[in-house]
């Protein structure tokens, strides 16, 4: 599916119309999640395709802006910063090291650990991604007021505070089943 880029001072066709994609009877229960989710989906594809002009994928801008503002990291603590998995993380550092956008050079305080810098070729980077992340959310508020930006950012946080206290809560409850289990299991005899 090809689409072209729209101007940011533009809305886009289907703003202030019903979705494009249909919400199937089985989603009828969770309408805000399909919404999210075709959001998401949306928006990664016009992330993707601004980002494309300047030689990144999705995630690997935020990985840089991570570092030009912390300076060299640890995969380690790149992964705990974006959220990821380590898989996910090798292949991101793997292909910015690739396009030169970064290198890797020993920890000078853990002989283990390797820390991942920003090149200077990645500095001359930085402003195309804050362009693009500019113009990105120009697409995604075209047409709302200063007002409704506000409070669709405060209504996202408290819907990713409700995700973060689930899966807080989740692993607390999986927790004390695992400790429950062991108990038991060490009980019986």
């Amino acid at each position: 599916m090809t689409q072209s880029t729209p101007d940011p001072g533009k809305v886009p066709a289907g703003v202030g119309q019903e979705a494009t994609v249909p919400v199937p009877a089985a989603a009828g229960g969770g309408p805000v999640s399909h919404a999210i989710f075709r959001l998401a989906r949306l928006h990664r594809m016009f992330a993707g395709q601004l980002l494309r002009r300047i030689g990144l994928h999705p995630g690997q801008e935020l990985v840089m802006m991570h570092l030009w503002e912390l300076g060299p990291q640890r995969q380690t603590d790149l992964v705990r910063l974006m959220d990821s998995d380590a898989a996910t993380m090798t292949r991101t550092v793997r292909r910015l090291e690739q396009a030169g956008f970064v290198r890797r050079r020993p920890s000078p305080t853990d002989k283990r650990a390797s820390l991942i810098e920003p090149t200077t070729a990645s500095h001359a980077l930085r402003r195309e991604v804050e362009q693009v992340w500019t113009q990105l959310e120009a697409l995604s508020t075209a047409g709302l007021s200063a007002d409704e930006r506000t409070a669709a950012l405060h209504t996202l946080e408290r819907l990713e505070q409700n995700l973060v206290q689930a899966a807080a809560d989740a692993a607390g409850a999986a927790g004390a089943a695992d400790a429950a289990g062991a108990t038991g299991a060490s009980g019986e005899e």
